[in-house]
């Protein structure tokens, strides 16, 4: 691996946590106008369609793509991306960017503690402490003993733990398929998933968010191409802590585009829970080497 491909697998993931950050942004607007479901089933039927091309395109094609020896694990996984996905777009809308994408940060720390239970993996007494230290970063986020708390702060927190589970189980099905496997029946089942729930949910909506929901299905395409490419570039571990910066975008689309605030206890929270997520990916890669 070249200094120059790490450079660029930085380079790529940077654009690609803006890119994911500005499609939050989207979301978090259509969400606030109409339905959950009916967006992300519409987002979902693109990126449906962009993953069945990119497989069409690879050598056997879609059979190839769809061939797996775990259906149920990989079905459950789309699922279950799909719904966080649900979770936390109406996180955005209960609680807006900033705030949401605070408490979502914990997310590499929930990894790290049911990497045990979930795939059999030892964790060290020091990514347990750092898990420990994340986890007072989010009750200082979340406030629970001044005034009165609010139940929907929960919302992000839950989904953190969908997409930790998710991630997990992605772990766990790359033991046998492809990464390419598990994009088709990612974007694929998700969609059928989320039609079957979004279709009784449709609502008229106008020609310029119509715009916008277009831009918003695009942003999904290119979010995840240019996270592909980032880890056909350079090593994961190299990129990883890159991927914080979607919080420091997302943030910041909060305060400028929707008038959303960054109170301290939100930054000294969000700050403990990037420190200790950092640390728990270096002593990851450090294990790994």
């Amino acid at each position: 691996m070249t200094e120059q491909n790490t450079r660029l697998g930085i380079l790529l993931m940077v654009a690609t946590t803006f890119i994911f950050a500005s499609q939050d942004g989207l979301s978090r607007h259509l969400a606030g106008e109409y339905n959950v479901f009916m967006v992300i089933m519409i987002r979902y039927w693109f990126f449906a369609a962009f993953v069945m091309t990119l497989a069409a395109r690879q050598a056997g094609g879609l059979r190839a793509a769809a061939a797996t020896d775990q259906p149920l694990v990989q079905g459950f996984r789309a699922v279950l991306l799909v719904a966080e996905i649900c979770v936390m777009v109406l996180g955005f809308t209960l609680l807006g960017l900033v705030e949401s994408h605070a408490v979502f940060a914990c997310y590499p720390l929930l990894i790290a503690a049911l990497s045990g239970p979930v795939l059999g993996e030892r964790v060290g007494w020091r990514r347990w402490a750092a898990i420990g230290v994340g986890f007072v970063g989010v009750v200082i986020i979340l406030e629970p003993g001044f005034g009165v708390f609010r139940p929907q702060a929960v919302v992000p927190l839950a989904a953190a733990f969908m997409f930790a589970l998710y991630g997990l189980l992605t772990r766990y099905v790359a033991r046998l398929d492809t990464a390419a496997t598990s994009f088709f029946w990612t974007g694929t089942v998700g969609a059928v998933a989320m039609t079957a729930v979004g279709a009784w949910f449709w609502e008229p909506m106008t020609t310029p968010d119509w715009g916008w929901m277009g831009l918003l299905c695009l942003t999904g395409a290119l979010g995840h191409y240019t996270l592909i490419k980032c880890y056909e570039v350079a090593e994961a571990s190299s990129v990883q802590p890159f991927a914080f910066l979607q919080l420091v975008f997302g943030s910041a689309i909060g305060m400028m585009v929707f008038g959303e605030t960054l109170r301290l206890n939100v930054a000294l929270g969000t700050a403990l829970i990037v420190g200790a997520g950092l640390f728990t990916i270096w002593r990851q890669r450090r294990a790994a080497a």
